[in-house]
């Protein structure tokens, strides 16, 4: 009998705390969807200096303990406050912070409660998840390709690869999953690192193509050539696939602040020597910060330019980021290369080659130029060395890379760089 009393007391207590649970979610109002990266904010949470760490070492994993600890607790505490949801947290070591995701409930506005949590004495600063958009045009043919490609003719490739091939350059893919089994990829991806677990881990068409303009193997008989075939890819997927609105124009490709940060952190740590940012979107702190930690390291990196956003969409507008759009796309832009972005035949999931279009692949023709660069002149960072075509803005290929590599006897050693002129 006692202990029938005792079971039907603790079921009592247990009704009770779940109706009290339930009754404090609803006083709280909509709850927070940890699902939705839109209604999410990014709380940076500063480290202590290093010499006082308990542990300084660092390799994707934390010694800080006790001091992690301590900051789970306050971004715990601003959660509860703010009524939020703590949804994980990651290491930025290079910022000298921590980054912590909190999911705001559907009726508040994220910049708000971000604007609200950066006044706070314990907050580096707070701001709203951005979301991203990979600047691919809707494919506009079906068919495989093994012949045609633009750079092949506009650029000269198989003069280029006379000169360079981009041999052991790194070259950081930070795009949706590439697929590394794609026969004009094997081989040619030398890191994999997925930062979006929670998505399918299937290979996804953008980061795949882009993948193949870079770096495609060269002279294995199929598909295509890559501008780089010899440079060594690290396929960092920040990235996913979904369908777009509306159907017929087939998959979008999105990112968000904090998979784009993982990644550009994982990026530089790893000695990336090119990134390439084939994304556009608004203005991020973080990403900014990560940004100028790359190019004070001497990283070369390289974004699609939207026309429809402001200064061409972040991070192309950023200072020091060198920004590409499709010379097929309108006139040319002072300050912004070109690059070939209209029909471009590239490797697709399912071992397919398709015709893409978008500044997403003029961006990428840029990076696996970089790799050839920097394979003749490991000092060569920026644009400001291009050599430009005269009448219509176009890189000229050959004068700049003979800039690089100084005299050769090759066959693209001809005698352009008189009608051509630095762009400004």
């Amino acid at each position: 009998m006692a202990q029938r009393l005792r079971s039907l007391a603790l079921s009592l207590w247990i009704c009770l705390v779940s109706a009290g649970l339930a009754f404090a979610a609803d006083a709280n109002g909509p709850r927070a969807s940890a699902a939705d990266p839109s209604q999410q904010v990014l709380v940076l949470l500063r480290l202590p200096p290093e010499h006082l760490r308990p542990n300084t070492s660092y390799g994707d994993s934390y010694g800080d303990g006790m001091g992690r600890d301590a900051r789970r607790r306050v971004a715990t505490r601003l959660a509860h406050a703010h009524g939020l949801v703590l949804v994980t947290d990651w290491p930025m070591p290079l910022l000298g912070v921590d980054c912590y995701i909190l999911s705001v409930p559907a009726d508040q506005s994220p910049a708000r409660v971000a604007e609200l949590l950066s006044r706070d004495p314990g907050v580096a600063w707070s701001q709203p998840m951005n979301i991203y958009h990979a600047q691919a045009a809707a494919l506009t043919h079906n068919d495989p390709l093994f012949r045609v490609q633009p750079a092949a003719h506009a650029w000269r490739l198989a003069d280029l690869h006379q000169i360079a091939t981009g041999r052991s350059v790194r070259v950081a893919v930070i795009d949706s999953m590439v697929e590394r089994t794609h026969p004009d990829l094997i081989g040619q991806v030398d890191v994999s690192q997925n930062f979006v677990p929670e998505r399918p881990e299937t290979p996804e068409d953008h980061g795949t193509g882009v993948a193949g303009v870079i770096a495609a193997r060269a002279d294995n008989g199929i598909g295509i050539a890559g501008v780089a075939p010899h440079a060594r890819l690290m396929a960092l997927r920040a990235c996913w696939q979904q369908p777009a609105t509306p159907p017929s124009r087939g998959v979008s490709t999105l990112c968000d602040s904090l998979d784009l940060a993982k990644a550009l952190h994982f990026a530089i740590t790893r000695n990336a020597q090119i990134i390439n940012l084939s994304l556009s979107g608004p203005p991020d702190p973080l990403l900014g910060k990560l940004l100028d930690v790359a190019i004070t390291r001497g990283v070369t990196v390289v974004s699609a330019y939207d026309r429809g956003l402001p200064g061409g969409g972040f991070p192309a507008s950023y200072p020091g980021v060198v920004a590409v759009v499709d010379s097929a796309s309108g006139p040319p832009i002072p300050g912004v290369l070109s690059a070939p972005g209209r029909d471009v035949p590239t490797t697709q999931p399912g071992s397919r080659w398709y015709f893409v279009d978008g500044s997403s692949y003029a961006a990428a023709h840029v990076s696996g130029l970089f790799a050839l660069l920097r394979e003749r002149a490991p000092s060569w960072r920026t644009s400001s060395l291009m050599v430009m075509a005269r009448t219509t803005g176009a890189i000229d290929t050959c004068a700049t890379l003979l800039r690089a590599s100084g005299p050769c006897d090759c066959a693209c050693a001809h005698a352009s760089v008189s009608s051509t002129t630095n762009l400004p």
